[in-house]
């Protein structure tokens, strides 16, 4: 008989050494056992992409500083072969790279870290003079002279001025609004109309800070000088822009990229959240290397954002082992679930039960046609995934059509999971009977719906992404559930009667 005492060992391992490397993050680095929102810092990657034509390159970005709601505290880039400098001009910041040649595609990261705190303290920089008129040609000048007498006489102040103005431009049967927007963008023209009457205005690029987001664009919105401060307004609703966790990018109103030597440029931004503990916080000369050492958080933000859901899934797999094991609970297939909860996370719960529900009802009933055909097994599952496919191209557009934005991220759904649950519980049927797949298809649901519960709560998501030896605890669990031979709950009725005289 094969001794079992490495295996243990093998589970004590895992614990001290998960364990201890969670221990060392939280007392050496500081990392919170919480998720905590007095201290958060956004980390937000620019991701910087262009063609080089083999000449020498220069590439100029806009970069931010401290500003309203956000403090500074670290920044950096990564551009192997690049020469880089941060330099402070009479126009903002900003990062620069150069290069004596380079050729083909160039991707260059630049990587801040913004501090939540609302007493961050940043200069106020009031204009000097008058703003100067932008000058347009003769058609250009009178639809805006024309637009700027409408909005003053509804217009009492600077403010009100400025939400008039954008309200004309989202008037789609304004014809003023029209002739501007065709030989400049909506942002500028704005800032343009503003000149004329005196006031200072600049276009700026705004993001909004979501935790995950992945190749995020520049928001452009105006921004004027009203007495003694600037207010930023939104072009689409016209109103003073109070969104919470948006931040400014581009604050100086310049060019947020320039390129020279290279062609097809393009940015976009990813984005992550992460908890410190109140003393960084407070350190003026934190640095990312103490915050980061040692685990997936020195990946670009792009690929962090991911593994915050790929981190995720080992607890939904001890989820699924824990009501297998020792709850005996009958799922169709043995980590479908989890797919399906990773599917429940993008599309939220109630929009996700429906989808599947949907998918795999109308599935069965078109599974059941196919089985009648005798087909081969590698045909019929490639029939059941096409028409999984055309199932949610259906159901997509008829949500958007009644209104049902929810139910536009019904295409989360993992296809070929579906494909598979399909023609499973479709055999299940022939061979067991209805009852059998309603058992199975619940437990699955149940079980799904269990593990976007947990996948969902802020304190696994903190210690999962935050806490890489979290996972070697995992592991050790599911191994010690692995060597359980007693019986389940779900079989204590079924032997009940042994254990009555």
């Amino acid at each position: 008989m094969t001794s079992r005492v490495p295996f243990y060992l093998l589970i004590t391992m895992l614990i001290i050494v998960g364990l201890g490397m969670s221990l060392y993050r939280h007392d050496v680095y500081g990392v919170p056992w919480t998720a905590g929102q007095e201290h958060q810092v956004w980390e937000v990657e620019a991701r910087v992409e262009f063609q080089a034509k083999g000449d020498p390159v220069k590439i100029s970005l806009a970069t931010p500083d401290t500003q309203q709601g956000f403090t500074l505290i670290n920044e950096n880039t990564s551009s192997p072969g690049y020469g880089f400098a941060l330099i402070n001009t009479e126009n903002g910041r900003r990062a620069e790279w150069t290069k004596r040649e380079a050729n083909g595609n160039q991707i260059l990261y630049f990587k801040n870290q913004m501090l939540v705190d609302e007493n961050a303290k940043f200069p106020t920089e009031p204009p000097l003079g008058d703003a100067k008129p932008v000058v347009l040609d003769s058609p250009l000048m009178t639809a805006a002279e024309a637009m700027l007498s409408q909005a003053r006489q509804r217009s009492a102040d600077n403010s009100t001025l400025t939400r008039e103005l954008i309200k004309q431009f989202n008037d789609n049967e304004s014809q003023n609004a029209g002739l501007l927007t065709k030989e400049m963008s909506k942002a500028d023209a704005i800032s343009a109309i503003l000149s004329l009457e005196g006031i200072h205005a600049r276009v700026v690029g705004a993001l909004q800070l979501e935790d995950g987001r992945r190749r995020q664009s520049i928001i452009p919105m105006v921004e004027i000088w009203n007495n003694d401060k600037w207010e930023l307004f939104n072009l689409d609703t016209g109103a003073l822009d109070t969104t919470k966790n948006r931040m400014i990018w581009n604050q100086k109103g310049t060019p947020l990229l320039e390129v020279m030597g290279g062609t097809n440029s393009q940015v976009s931004f990813s984005i992550i959240a992460q908890d410190i503990s109140p003393q960084q916080a407070t350190d003026e000369k934190i640095q990312a290397e103490s915050l980061l050492n040692f685990s997936i958080h020195s990946l670009p933000i792009e690929e962090q954002a991911m593994f915050k859901t790929i981190m995720l899934i080992p607890i939904g797999a001890l989820i699924v082992v824990m009501l297998r094991v020792l709850i005996g609970l009958k799922t169709s297939g043995t980590f479908m679930p989890v797919l399906i909860a990773v599917a429940f996370v993008q599309t939220q719960l109630v929009p996700g039960i429906v989808g599947f529900l949907l998918i795999v009802g109308t599935g069965l009933i078109i599974r059941s046609y196919l089985s009648r055909l005798n087909l081969l097994l590698v045909a019929r599952i490639s029939a059941v995934i096409i028409t999984v496919i055309l199932i949610i191209s259906v159901f997509t557009v008829v949500a958007f059509k009644i209104g049902l934005v929810e139910g536009l991220t019904i295409t989360f759904f993992p296809m070929i999971i579906l494909s598979w649950t399909i023609e499973r519980m479709s055999i299940l049927w022939e061979e067991e009977g209805a009852k059998e797949v309603i058992v199975q298809g619940g437990g699955s649901l149940l079980t799904a719906v269990l593990v976007y519960m947990a996948m969902t709560n802020d304190f696994v998501r903190h210690i999962t992404f935050n806490f890489i030896g979290i996972q070697l605890v995992i592991l050790a669990v599911i191994l010690m559930l692995g060597n359980y031979t007693g019986y389940r709950l779900s079989e204590l009725k079924r032997f009940k009667p042994l254990v009555k005289d």
